[in-house]
């Protein structure tokens, strides 16, 4: 029998109730009372018949920059000159950062792949840092999506150094 049959048969005579949310990729299903085992059910074993969900590149982009953003040593994101066109269309009035810059994202019906451009802090053991990297944005778009994360490239496109800031923000007031 397979997770789908089991799944449609256990809700449809409600000898199971469904706990969402239990995994990356899987929704449990805890039978009746009386087995007293959980089964876990791939939350995409949904009948075709009732709906698709497609899942835009934007989205997997914003998931990827976010969860990247949360390991300490990332200083930025982008190249010098994403990073500099970015500080212009953050000056404008209602411009607001991206959460998009240096992430490039390629999304397929269940895979992804994503590319990152980092800024690290100076100091911060860079093999170290893109491993943590990696881990925290599989984890996160993994999660979030349920699309298998096939790969995340990270290119260290420049290294911060405290005291070094850019002079577009030294200049005279």
């Amino acid at each position: 029998m397979s997770s789908a049959t089991k799944t449609d048969s256990a809700t449809s005579t409600g000898a199971a109730r469904r706990t969402p949310g239990a995994g990356a990729a899987y929704d449990s299903v805890a039978p009746a009372a009386q087995t007293g085992q959980e089964v876990a059910v791939p939350a995409f074993a949904v009948p075709a018949d009732r709906g698709r969900t497609s899942i835009a590149d934007p989205v997997v982009g914003k998931i990827a920059g976010m969860a990247a953003r949360e390991v300490a040593g990332v200083h930025a994101f982008g190249g010098s000159l994403t990073r500099a066109l970015g500080v212009v269309r953050d000056r404008v009035p209602g411009g607001r950062p991206s959460v998009t810059r240096g992430v490039k994202v390629e999304v397929g019906e269940k895979q992804t792949a994503i590319d990152l451009e980092i800024v690290v802090e100076y100091g911060v053991a860079i093999s170290e840092l893109a491993y943590e990297v990696r881990e925290n944005v599989i984890s996160a778009v993994e999660r979030m999506t349920s699309l298998e994360v096939v790969e995340v490239n990270i290119a260290v496109t420049d290294i911060h150094i405290p005291g070094d800031e850019d002079s577009s923000s030294t200049r005279v007031e």
